[in-house]
């Protein structure tokens, strides 16, 4: 099942900051941090249902609420774009903490402008999505256009934006006119630009200039018919479906950068984030182990005990399958369940003095085909003849030492 954590960071300038990390049930594809619209939050439509699209392709993704709005700290009066652009830099470095740096940052409209700017400080980024955004901060003035005079005048104004009242400083225009395109040529990361034609919050030319600035490799993808906040579900769906497949030749998850060689009959593990993330390699495979949430890890793969109960398993099944074909009985097919804990050994020296603890791997066998009663006899006593059952329960050494 796909897991949902809420958490806070600490933002640009020591706020407490509102987020939400949606993982996959299995290592994700890639890591995405997305931002969301001007005066939005992090749970607007839009945004919850990209988000939950992507996980559903193996996407992990990350949102937040900027400085101000919805769940997070602060007073959104005394914000600006910038702060924005350095709230998004801090929840990058959040997620490179918890050994999961963004390589695809996402934005929806002034979102996809923030995200244009910090991208060149998330050294992990490899590629940027911009969803109906204008390609710099000065067009979200047109949304107050007629207020401009007396935040000049006054230093700030009461402003009406989407139906809820705001006050924007003069620090907040200021700040959005000294922005501009120039960057966007600079950064060293795939684009994927999608607007739609009929959009009327932010028009279709700034997805132009956006274009224009940058340099290739760079996709443009119209979004037909879709509103600016893409309230249709089915338009949610389909940029989510987009950037999955956009975002798939951007990054390279399935493999480390790199592989040590390993030599057939060992393993070797390493780690992938000085936390409780792993890497464990054999001579023709790779996966992942990982602890759960709950302990401080991601979740990204099993924990060691599972590991363990897989070894067991496995070989349990694959002994089953070799005896019955050899005989060639109707096994159908050999499902193992298994579950590991721990209970009081009484039978043990010095139990008065020391209880003793027994690990217990509970193992329950289900054959299911046409089976006679001496056949499945048989095969549930084949079942404890596997070789890692034997190991674990036969004389067991462990030497280490120091390579």
């Amino acid at each position: 099942m796909p897991s949902r954590r809420k958490f806070q960071f600490e933002g640009s300038t020591g706020e407490q900051l509102a987020a939400l990390l949606e993982s996959p049930d299995r290592e994700p594809v890639a890591i995405a941090l997305f931002a969301h619209c001007f005066t939005c939050g992090k749970d607007i439509a839009a945004a919850s249902r990209i988000a939950r699209a992507l996980v559903k392709r193996g996407y992990a993704v990350m949102r937040f609420d900027f400085t101000g709005l919805g769940n997070s700290d602060g007073d959104f009066a005394n914000t600006n774009f910038s702060s924005n652009v350095d709230d998004l830099v801090a929840a990058a470095d959040h997620l490179r903490d918890e050994g999961m740096p963004p390589s695809i940052l996402i934005g929806h409209s002034l979102g996809g402008t923030a995200v244009l700017n910090a991208a060149h400080r998330v050294p992990e980024c490899k590629g940027v999505v911009t969803i109906g955004s204008p390609a710099d901060a000065q067009h979200v003035s047109a949304q107050f256009a007629c207020d401009i005079d007396t935040i000049e005048a006054k230093g700030e104004a009461e402003v009406n934006l989407a139906g809820r009242k705001f006050v924007i400083k003069k620090q907040f225009l200021d700040d959005i006119n000294q922005s501009s395109v120039e960057h966007i040529g600079r950064l060293k990361a795939a684009f994927l630009v999608m607007h739609s034609p009929v959009d009327t919050t932010v028009n279709i030319s700034e997805a132009e200039r956006i274009y224009k600035a940058a340099h290739h490799p760079k996709s443009f993808v119209s979004l037909d018919d879709a509103n600016h906040l893409l309230t249709k579900a089915v338009d949610a769906e389909y940029v989510a479906d987009v950037i999955a497949a956009w975002a798939m030749r951007q990054v390279k998850a399935d493999e480390p950068e790199s592989r040590p060689d390993v030599v057939d009959g060992e393993i070797t593990v390493t780690e992938r984030n000085q936390k409780f993330m792993l890497d464990v390699f054999s001579d023709t495979h790779h996966w992942i182990a990982d602890e759960p949430v709950r302990v401080g890890g991601n979740n990204a793969g099993p924990d060691p005990y599972e590991h363990l109960l897989a070894a067991v398993g496995t070989c349990t099944a694959m002994t089953l399958r070799m005896y019955a074909g050899r005989k060639k009985w109707p096994l159908d097919n050999a499902e193992v369940v298994l579950k590991h804990g721990r209970e009081h050994n009484q039978d043990c020296d010095q139990c008065e003095d020391k209880p003793a603890q027994l690990d217990v791997i509970e193992r329950k066998v289900i054959l299911h085909g046409d089976l006679d009663a001496d056949q499945r006899a048989r095969l549930m006593q084949i079942a404890d003849k596997c070789p890692v059952h034997r190991t674990l329960t036969g004389k067991l050494e462990i030497r280490t030492t120091e390579g």
